[in-house]
């Protein structure tokens, strides 16, 4: 028995000084237990006068053997605070790594921009919420049961008279249903519809602006528009209004810019006409006065909206409306000015 001790004393000795880290260290000690339980198993083949004398011997061998244990240990732990402050050591004398700094998106460039613009005449600003009812959304707006806008392939129905809104209109009834005339305020959010080429996304933002009050006339409308293309765009920016059709609004108005690329002489941008479409506008429908309590014989108004990200992309002159939500970190990086 006492060879036995002899050799796994020495056995641990000999790979306690090869031992480098704290895992190997602790798997060392796993086997020095399970050997000397194995040689302490054999005390029953022992006299019973001898076993006394051995369980001292093996006890003292355990005792000296933790305590060597113990004193590795500490040894362990140096060396590997030492790797950890090699490897982590800092040359003061390097240059500090750069970083580059942030940018905001283009589209909220622009957005924030919009609400700058239309806020310095007077426009206060109203969230509506992005899941609408039919009500909201189409009906309060004169939209028409047949209209095509409300078709499955062109709104995302969450259910029978539930969906997500396609404009952000449906905030200008909520706000002529509470707040009596004079009315002037902005509406930008993300709206939704079926749609996806080059030019249009099934997720967009919009900004719509609404104006109620006494004596309200297209020329008001014009002017504001006027205004905004100068502060949007250059002061030499041009506006111009074509007859169109919305449900909501008569006379309803498409809204042109003169091109900013050839200053309205003809290019491959505006197609050589000169022009370029930024938006639709008109008078607010007396039908949609009179849903939201506003009497049309006493009070006038007028609304327009305008997609954020189509004058993102005549403003910064990006071709492919993908490319505002495909987060192309060499794309955002030119806008960090």
């Amino acid at each position: 028995m006492q060879a036995k001790i002899a050799k796994l004393k020495a056995e641990i000795e000999e790979k306690l000084k090869t031992r480098e880290t704290g895992r190997e260290l602790y798997e060392l000690k796993m086997y020095f237990q399970s050997a000397l339980k194995e040689i302490m198993s054999g005390m029953k083949d022992l006299a019973k006068e001898d076993r006394p004398a051995f369980g001292k011997i093996v006890n003292e061998f355990k005792q000296g053997m933790e305590a060597e244990f113990e004193r590795y240990a500490e040894i362990v732990r140096k060396k590997e605070m030492e790797k950890k402050y090699a490897a982590e050591q800092v040359d003061v004398t390097m240059p500090g790594r750069k970083y580059k700094a942030g940018a905001l998106h283009p589209i909220t460039l622009v957005k924030n921009q919009l609400i700058d613009v239309f806020a310095g005449m007077g426009f206060k600003v109203f969230e509506g919420p992005e899941i609408e009812t039919d009500y909201y959304n189409f009906t309060a707006l004169n939209t028409p049961e047949d209209h095509p806008a409300r078709d499955m392939q062109d709104t995302f129905y969450l259910a029978e008279k539930l969906l997500l809104r396609t404009q952000t209109s449906a905030g200008q009834i909520r706000v002529m249903e509470k707040q009596s005339p004079p009315i002037k305020i902005l509406s930008p959010g993300r709206v939704f519809r079926s749609d996806d080429d080059a030019t249009h996304s099934p997720m967009f933002h919009q900004m719509e602006g609404l104006v109620v009050d006494k004596g309200i006339t297209l020329c008001d409308l014009q002017g504001m528009l006027a205004e905004f293309a100068k502060r949007m765009f250059t002061s030499s920016t041009k506006v111009r209004l074509r007859p169109s059709y919305f449900p909501f609004t008569e006379p309803s108005v498409e809204v042109d810019l003169s091109c900013s690329e050839c200053g309205g002489k003809g290019c491959r941008l505006c197609k050589g006409t000169g022009w370029i479409e930024v938006l639709g506008a008109g008078m607010v429908n007396r039908r949609v006065l009179e849903n939201c309590g506003v009497d049309p014989d006493v009070y006038t108004g007028f609304a327009f909206g305008m997609g954020v990200e189509r004058i993102a992309m005549l403003k910064y002159g990006i071709n492919n409306i993908k490319a505002l939500f495909e987060n192309d970190v060499r794309f955002l990086e030119q806008f960090g000015n």
